[in-house]
């Protein structure tokens, strides 16, 4: 990339030449019509430019370690089988028993 300066002595942003449009063309297997290779150019300035504000960013602080807020696991006693069952509309051989799926 070249950098330019517009005639007030500003710089104008970083310029993506033709070259290195049609290279990343050739890299990414993209046929570019006559004309538009231009407008690549501009369109990658463009993006570059979004990625140079993104470096403007301050750093933040590290957030101190996270720590589980969930509690710990505890092993408590359940339902026995004939308990579960008890409110089932239809149960076989000890399992609950559903409509059959086609």
């Amino acid at each position: 990339m070249t950098e330019t300066s517009d005639s007030d002595g500003s710089n104008g942003g970083d310029r993506v030449d033709a070259a290195e449009v049609e290279h990343v063309a050739e890299l990414a297997r993209v046929r570019l019509e006559e004309g538009e290779t231009e407008a690549f150019a501009d369109q990658f300035a463009e993006i570059l430019e979004y990625f140079e504000a993104l470096d403007e960013v301050p750093d933040l602080e590290r957030e101190e370690d996270l720590v589980n807020v969930m509690r710990a696991d505890e092993i408590e006693s359940g339902l026995t089988q004939a308990e579960a069952l008890s409110n089932a509309a239809e149960t076989e051989d000890g399992f609950f028993k559903g409509p059959k799926v086609s």
